[in-house]
């Protein structure tokens, strides 16, 4: 029987003690005597968001169908466990084994939110690991990240060993192979981080030199040794039905964020949204074979005992075998109770009747994005959406019973004007009008309500708008409450409501976004001050990275609000994710005339993906 790390009594001091406890359904356990490599897999939040990653669910059934390698999990202990932890010097653990962290030969740390970098130094030393990278030494565990927010990783490049650029099903065999010569030979960490980087995808940020120009910009971004490569390239996974997937998910204990079966039915998007970061980074767009999917969701269901699945991919809408794939899982899960649930869904592409028939007989919200209030500022981001599939979607909703409607907006974008985010109301307005249209009253299970979402517009690496500045937190705040008031003047505002995101939160993601080695310092010294789950609201606090910025010389303008040039040495240039930067400078110059770019279906637009030979890029050939 395992022994727990904390004590009955700990556990019973804590919120939610199943968060700590392991030994979950479908919970991988192997012998120390019959493994060489202990891999921890990390997501630095809280135990039920990162349950729900399903990035870390592939990457710990791939790296434990190893015989030689066991893969457990962290996540990050909420901030009541924490001060225990800290007051009793209880170091981290493993859910499975309950081992230390310290004790593994990696930690895994999947990055998905620049909101969460504080607890990634949370991990880090409640692990009694040296925080940064260079203080490690032979023995100590090699710490890697990948995820999103790892194609821009020089903000928290001090804190990290090795990143991994890419999609995980390709490169880490190597890696693992690599490190069990390290490990019973003589060679040494530096040896080994060098060899490390000549795997393809794998980027070690002590072996590169930055140096800086007197504005603060960067002069060369260069290897240090001649053996290391002066790009790294992004690694894809060619063929997604032959892939490595979890048909054994863990099941918790407790109720996760998404507690149900994942399907990733596709890899990548056609659209193009020049917003858009993950539509860029995972190009090409790669589908799974119909086949596959329907077995997978056959044997996922049987082995996890879930009531509900979901479908994963960016654009569910563009996957062409979708209706061969829910008309099949209807017939199959109806017999089950299994409630299908199918997000992801473009406005312009709606399916009345796959709507109607997956979801349960009270209809719940429907949720599209357009974005933009106005189809000038959709033609800004590429958005590929017109006013009239908008309308369209929206009246097909209400003719299937649907009464409420979300829609998903950003204010900030590049060229937004007031006549663009008064567009939110007035689209807003035309949607409940449709309603009252073409509804008739006895008809009608009560008010119709539209709730409109806008979020602050941060602009990321690897887009079209990366060289964009973000609008002041002030001038946001102006324009948020300028589309509220004009709200209240509709005629239906009573089936109205607009809310908007906090303004704080984002300008800092904006710094993180962009940033460069200079805010690894700043990041460091708010988690000295205490600082952990920034993405938290209640647990954030701006005054400890104003004085942390202030101390460190940062001006938080240079990196949010400035104009960059198509010139201009960018942190991330180094990484090559196969879209071209010449494409990114061409899609920009598009975005300020105004002109659409067609999706890689209705013509390929010579973005660079094709280079990795598989995918929507070669769909005529075959």
């Amino acid at each position: 029987m395992r022994k727990l790390a904390l004590s009955d009594e700990i556990l019973m001091s804590v919120e939610k003690p199943a968060r700590y406890i392991g030994g979950e359904y479908n919970s991988v356990m192997k012998s120390l005597e019959d493994i060489d490599i202990r891999f921890c897999m990390c997501f630095p939040d809280v135990y039920e968001i990162g349950m729900s990653h399903l990035g870390i669910q592939i990457l710990y059934d791939m790296f434990n169908r190893r015989e030689d390698t066991w893969c457990e999990r962290v996540y990050s202990p909420w901030p009541d466990l924490d001060k225990i932890m800290r007051e009793k010097d209880i170091p981290l653990f493993a859910l499975e084994s309950q081992d230390p962290i310290k004790d593994f030969d990696f930690l895994g740390i999947t990055l998905q939110y620049e909101m969460c970098y504080t607890n990634i130094l949370q991990i880090l030393d409640l692990s009694g690991l040296p925080i940064r990278s260079r203080d490690r030494k032979k023995g100590d565990t090699i710490v890697i990240c990948g995820g999103p927010c790892a194609y821009n990783p020089e903000p928290i490049a001090d804190f990290f060993d090795i990143v991994y650029i890419g999609e995980g099903e390709t490169s880490y065999d190597a890696l693992l192979d690599l490190y069990k010569v390290y490990k019973h030979s003589e060679m040494t960490r530096k040896e080994f981080l060098i060899k490390a980087s000549n795997i393809p995808g794998l980027y070690v940020p002590s072996l590169y030199e930055v140096t800086y120009k007197e504005d603060g910009t960067i002069e060369s971004f260069e290897p240090m040794y001649d053996e290391v490569p002066a790009k790294v390239v992004k690694q894809v996974v060619k063929d997604m039905s032959s892939s490595v997937y979890p048909i054994k998910p863990v099941v918790s204990f407790m109720k996760v964020t998404q507690d149900r079966v994942v399907l990733e039915i596709m890899r990548g998007c056609i659209r193009g949204c020049r917003f858009c970061q993950a539509g860029m980074i995972y190009r090409p767009t790669r589908p799974k074979d119909v086949e596959v999917l329907k077995n997978y969701a056959t044997e996922m269901l049987k082995n996890t005992g879930q009531e509900e699945i979901t479908f994963s991919s960016l654009s569910s809408s563009d996957y062409r075998g979708l209706p061969e794939l829910t008309d099949c899982l209807i017939e199959q899960m109806n017999n089950n109770h299994v409630n299908i649930s199918l997000p992801s869904l473009r406005i312009d592409e709606f399916s009345l009747d796959v709507m109607s028939k997956i979801q349960d007989v009270k209809k719940n919200s429907l949720t599209f994005a357009p974005e933009a209030g106005t189809q000038r500022l959709r033609n800004v981001i590429n958005k590929g959406l017109t006013k009239e599939d908008i309308l369209g979607g929206a009246l097909k909703a209400f003719k299937g019973g649907w009464d409420k409607v979300k829609l998903y907006f950003m204010m900030g974008l590049p060229t937004e004007t007031y006549d663009d985010i008064g567009g939110i109301a007035d689209l807003s307005e035309e949607i409940t009008e449709l309603y009252f249209a073409n509804v008739p009253k006895e008809e009608r299970n009560g008010r119709v309500m539209v709730t409109a979402s806008a979020s602050y517009f941060v602009p990321k690496p690897f887009t079209p708008f990366q060289w964009a500045p973000m609008i002041r937190p002030e001038e946001f705040v102006k324009r948020a409450y300028y589309v509220k008031d004009r709200f209240k003047t509709e005629k239906n505002h009573k089936s109205l409501k607009f809310q908007y995101h906090e303004a704080d939160i984002t300008i800092l993601e904006g710094l993180l976004a962009r940033g460069d080695r200079k805010l690894c310092d700043v990041i460091y010294d708010v988690y000295k001050k205490g600082q952990i789950y920034d993405a938290w609201t209640e647990y954030f606090h701006k005054e400890n990275w104003d004085k942390a910025m202030e101390e460190h010389g940062i001006d938080i303008g240079f990196y949010v609000y400035r104009d960059r040039s198509l010139d201009e040495i960018l942190p991330w240039d180094f990484i090559d994710i196969g879209v071209t930067k010449n494409f990114m400078k061409n899609e920009w110059h598009r975005a300020v005339n105004e002109e659409v770019t067609p999706n890689c279906r209705m013509k390929c637009s010579g973005c660079g993906a094709a280079r990795y030979g598989g995918g929507v890029c070669f769909e005529a050939q075959n």
